[in-house]
């Protein structure tokens, strides 16, 4: 059975750096785009940033731009991200999701897979 499961969420002060990991397992994944979805507490889920199946697109909300960059490893089946100048208002529950195609527009139609999520802390 298909599964995602994120790590490396904790808590952090502002100005901080975190990676986050999503690992992809049960099937091949190369062939998913793959995104990070956040929700903050009394908020709803919004997207974060996207990457294709290749890697070579990437796509990213207004808020994280030049902050936070995504990546994937194909051979290990797993997909980061990597949020650097860390703000209080990151500070969200992170979902890593796969969709089986590349698109620039990232609403949560279409997504086939979801992970259970990772806790994100950013303290002022």
């Amino acid at each position: 059975q298909a599964q995602l499961v994120e790590s490396g969420g904790g808590l952090v002060q502002a100005g901080d750096s975190l990676r986050l990991s999503c690992a992809a397992s049960g099937r091949p994944f190369s062939g998913f785009a793959m995104g990070w979805f956040r929700q903050a507490p009394g908020k709803e889920r919004e997207f974060v940033a996207a990457i294709s199946g290749t890697g070579l697109s990437t796509n990213y909300a207004d808020s994280v731009k030049g902050r936070f960059t995504i990546s994937r490893d194909n051979a290990k089946n797993t997909v980061y991200l990597q949020m650097n100048s860390l703000k209080p208002e990151d500070t969200a529950v992170y979902y890593c999701a796969a969709r089986p195609y590349w698109s620039s527009n990232w609403g949560e139609q279409g997504i086939r897979y979801w992970g259970k999520g990772t806790l994100v802390t950013v303290s002022s």
